[in-house]
């Protein structure tokens, strides 16, 4: 993760489920999420929900949820072959 952030820094910030991704995806986005600001967190499987779980599942501001949801859009586009 661009940042280890297990939990949001401010109080007063509800966040939401963002969706879950590749680790290799989820770096990306964890750093344009830095990068505008957006307050966000992750969640990795436990040792043994890692058996049907993948990935790493981002959380948000609520309040910026679309902001994020673009950054995302945008990732996983320039991700596409």
């Amino acid at each position: 993760m661009s940042e280890p952030k297990r939990y949001p820094t401010d109080p007063g910030v509800i966040t939401v489920h963002l969706g879950q991704f590749t680790r290799d995806h989820a770096n990306t986005i964890a750093g344009r999420l830095e990068e505008a600001g957006i307050v966000w967190w992750y969640k990795e499987p436990g040792s043994i929900s890692r058996i049907w779980e993948y990935g790493v599942r981002l959380f948000v501001d609520r309040d910026r949820l679309d902001e994020a949801r673009a950054i995302v859009a945008a990732v996983l586009d320039d991700a596409s072959p």
